[in-house]
Order: structure tokens, then C-alpha cells, then sequence
């Protein structure tokens, strides 16, 4: 029997992958993927716990899933409802007594448990509805007074999840490969050490095999997925007790056929070393695009953050980088009204900025996460102080950002395909920095890289016209054939 399966995704890349494998794990309990909600005869909320009151929103969202699934129980139909991800790991059991209605609670490492858990929750649902008969009707979604007896599985297991997932599914030209999870950092900041656990990298030979199998679904380029990606310290094939890093990863997964393009992210500023900055100039398949947070530019920030590193590293890093592959473009991410920054702090971010150049950035107000050192620093600083500081600092990233569009005008770039634009007639893709570009192409293009000539920058994206045949790859050429990054 064909059922049918809703994930609505929240935050980052690793979750997106993790709601893919979610659903490939209930694939052979005959659910299939559907766009909405409304019809489903499941629904996951895959969540991410980094922004401030990201649990009130999942409560907001369950709130809405709650009247469909009581219109759905008067109808005589049932849905599972379900909260995976970073808050049902850090709310666990608070979650099942604020939202009755929902029946299983899972965290980052478990779904691959989820057709147990599907299970007994229809038993637990069977057991309850016996025990009071009032509820049916109402979906089992009542005010919190009444016994729930449905699941929670918030546990750090021993094995590890990727050594009982099913195959990968189909996934399209452009796909996701996790190859490290968790973090050792401990930024004072952050919740994935508490909700993601320690860290943890996939054995060479099993993402090697990933990889494969992506490859065959139609997979042109694959991101390599961690909250450290380039932590990863996987064990080597063939050799007990010898692990590779980063580098020596990409060296080999380039060497698949097939393999056009390679990305990874997220990636901190410490474990950039020598053979990942080797890998950036001698494998022309690297993207030359790096998401690096930095998150600010005064050493008193990143100390009081526990980033373990200073501005000057940065700059280093970046320096390296550049040195190796002159047309790469850098990203970041950066925090701003951290407990105790001050002016002179900040200026200090704005320095860094305008020293290194971004083409990307993704900016915040600092949030207290619950649990974290940070939530219970002095020094907070006020919010309306915090907002004018970051509009400051996205202005500036913005016009960065703008220029280095801008200075695409008039190139030549080789694009994929990988999805459709929401103009008739569009298809739309990434240039090799990961910026989005738009172009008049026919459906024979999907899944193709073409060169694209730009034509208009925008702030956020490009727009251009074809310049080979319909439906002919072309092989991925070195842009610094092409007279490297826009300045």
C-alpha cells in the first residue's frame, strides 16, 4: 500500500540530507515523498535548534498540523505526526507534554530506527485511544491533560546510524554526502556538540561507496556534509589504524568517472591543513568556493567564543587559500553582539571583512541558545544595539557581494542544471562559486553543465544565455582558463 510522506526541513545542508535518508528509510514501508502536508499519511518536522526561539516555532507549526490532523481522525484517516532533528533532541519528553498530538520524537542520530518507531507508535496510538475513547475524533491532539504513550528516541547510540541505512534514492544532478558528524569545538555559542554529539567521520571506503551510488542516480556533483567537514579523520581502506583526512578524500573521489564537481561545507578556520589546501590547487574538480565562518573579527570575541583562533589565523588561512587557487571565493558567517563586544570589537569585524572580501556571508544577532556557556555571559549586549550593528555589517557584505556578481557580467561559465526555474522556460543552476543563474534553456539541459555567458547581476543571482549545443555536456574547465574570479 502506497503511503504518503510530508518533511518539512529546517536549517542547515546536513538536515536536508538527513530528511532525504529519512526518506529512504521508510521507502519499503511504502511511503512516498509529497509536496504537501495535507494529504500525508505522515509528517516529519526535521528541525534545527541554532536561531533563537526555534522551538516556539515548531511548537507554531505543530499547532497547524494539529487541526489537519483532527480533521483528518473526523474523517476517519490517520497521520503520524513526528518532530526529528536538533530540538527534538534538546526538548525530548517537553515536547510530547506541550503537543499531544504528536506521536514520535527523534533526534539526529536515530532516524534510522524509524520503522521500529513507526510501529510502536500505532501500538502506543491503539493503546491509547482503548484507554480513553473521548479522544477519538479529535486526532489524539487534546489539551496535554490526557496519557500520551507515544515515542521518544533522543538517545546518542553506540552504532553508528550510516551502518543500517538503506541505498541512497534518487537525488538528482546535484547531492548531498555526509561524511563527518558532531563537534569537539564546543564554541560557547553553539548547541550541535549537545544535540549532534561528538565527532564522528564516515570510513573512507563506505563514503567512497556513497558516492557511487549517487553517481549512478544521476548525482553531477556531491557536497561533502559535516558541522567540521574538514575535521574529518575517516578510516583509510585497507589499512587498520591509518585514517585520511579532507584532502586526501577529495584526491580520491575525484578520481571517480562521472564525478564532475565537488563541494564540502561547513569547514572551521583550525582544520584547514596542508593537504586540503593542496587538494583546492591541484584537484580542478574542488570548487573554487569556500564557506569558512570566521563569526568575528575581534581576537576578545573569539576568545570569550572559544574559537580557538585569532583574526590574524584567518587572514593566514585565507592567504593560503588564495595562494593555491587564486580564483576561489570565500563565505562566512559572522555573530554580532556577542556578550561583551564592544564598539572598538566590531570595527574590529568590519576590519577583517574589508581585509579579506567576501563573495557570501550569512550574518546574525547573537541569540542565547539554552544550555550553551554564552546564554549566561555578562556583558549582553542590548538588542537594539546588536540590530544596528548588523545592519551596518550586512550592508557591507551586501555591496561585496553585489560587486563580486557584478564583476561576472560579460564571462563565461560553466553552469549545471540542477533545477527549474520559477519562470516557464527557466532552468536555473550554480556557477562554480555557488552563485544561482538563470537561464532561457529547454528541459534537455536538466542535469547538464553548459557554458553560460552572463549577461545581468543581481545581488543574489545571474542571468545569462547558453553557449553550447542543447543537451551536450560539457567537461569542467578551470576558470582560471577563463581569466579567473570577478575582482
Amino acid at each position: 500500500m502506497v503511503k504518503k510522506l510530508f518533511i518539512k526541513t529546517y536549517g542547515c545542508q546536513m538536515n536536508v540530507y538527513d530528511s532525504a535518508r529519512m526518506a529512504d528509510v521508510l521507502a519499503p514501508l511504502g511511503y512516498t515523498p509529497v509536496d504537501e502536508p495535507d494529504d500525508a499519511d505522515m509528517v516529519i518536522l526535521n528541525t534545527c535548534h541554532i536561531r533563537e526561539k526555534a522551538a516556539e516555532k515548531v511548537y507554531s507549526e505543530l499547532g497547524r498540523l494539529r487541526s489537519l490532523k483532527d480533521r483528518k481522525a473526523r474523517q476517519g484517516e490517520g497521520m503520524v505526526l513526528a518532530v526529528a532533528g536538533c530540538v527534538a533532541q534538546a526538548e525530548g519528553h517537553e515536547i510530547m507534554r506541550r503537543a499531544p498530538c504528536v506521536d514520535i520524537v527523534f533526534g539526529p542520530q536515530t532516524y534510522h530506527r524509524l520503522p521500529e518507531m513507526v510501529a510502536r507508535a500505532a501500538r502506543a496510538a491503539d493503546r491509547t485511544r482503548a484507554a480513553d475513547r473521548n479522544r477519538v475524533g479529535r486526532g489524539d491532539c487534546g489539551d496535554g491533560r490526557g496519557p500520551r504513550l507515544g515515542v521518544v528516541d533522543t538517545e546518542f547510540p553506540v552504532e553508528p546510524k550510516f551502518d543500517f541505512l538503506p541505498e541512497p534514492g534518487a537525488r538528482g544532478p546535484s547531492a548531498y554526502l555526509s561524511v563527518q558528524e558532531g563537534c569537539d569545538k564546543f564554541c560557547t555559542f553553539c548547541v550541535v556538540p549537545y544535540t549532534r554529539g561528538a565527532e564522528y567521520s564516515r570510513p573512507v571506503a563506505d563514503v567512497v561507496a556513497e558516492a557511487r551510488r549517487l553517481l549512478d542516480r544521476g548525482a553531477r556533483e556531491i557536497t561533502l556534509l559535516g558541522q567540521n567537514v574538514n575535521a574529518y579523520h575517516g578510516a583509510a581502506p585497507g589499512v587498520v589504524g591509518r585514517e585520511w583526512g579532507l584532502g586526501r578524500l577529495i584526491f580520491a573521489l575525484a578520481e571517480i568517472e562521472g564525478l564532475e564537481r565537488i563541494r564540502y561545507t561547513t569547514s572551521h578556520p583550525r582544520d584547514v591543513d596542508d593537504e586540503l589546501v593542496g587538494a583546492h590547487r591541484d584537484v580542478d574538480k574542488l570548487m573554487p568556493y569556500l564557506h569558512l565562518p570566521v563569526q568575528s573579527g575581534s581576537d576578545t570575541v573569539l576568545e570569550a567564543m572559544n574559537r580557538r583562533s585569532t583574526a590574524e589565523d584567518y587572514r593566514r588561512v585565507a592567504d593560503r587559500l588564495r595562494a593555491a587557487r587564486p580564483d576561489i571565493a570565500l563565505a562566512s558567517d559572522f555573530i554580532v553582539g556577542f556578550p561583551g563586544e564592544t564598539r572598538t570589537d566590531f570595527e574590529e569585524t568590519l576590519r577583517l571583512v574589508r581585509d579579506v572580501g567576501f563573495a557570501q556571508a550569512y550574518s546574525f544577532k547573537f541569540s542565547p541558545r539554552p544550555g550553551t556557556p554564552a546564554a549566561n555571559l555578562p556583558g549582553q549586549v542590548p538588542e537594539e544595539e546588536k540590530a544596528a550593528r548588523l545592519a551596518e555589517l550586512q550592508a557591507l557584505l551586501k555591496a561585496q557581494q553585489t560587486a563580486f556578481n557584478a564583476a561576472s557580467q560579460g564571462r563565461v561559465m560553466p553552469v549545471l542544471f540542477d533545477r527549474r526555474a520559477t519562470r516557464p522556460g527557466q532552468l536555473a543552476g550554480r556557477s562554480p562559486y555557488m552563485q544561482a543563474i538563470h537561464v532561457e534553456a529547454p528541459d534537455s539541459y536538466f542535469g547538464v553543465i553548459a557554458e553560460v555567458r552572463i549577461e545581468a547581476a543581481f545581488a543574489n543571482s545571474l542571468s545569462g544565455h547558453l553557449q553550447t549545443a542543447a543537451g551536450r555536456a560539457r567537461p569542467w574547465e578551470s576558470l582560471a582558463v577563463a581569466g579567473g574570479p570577478p575582482a
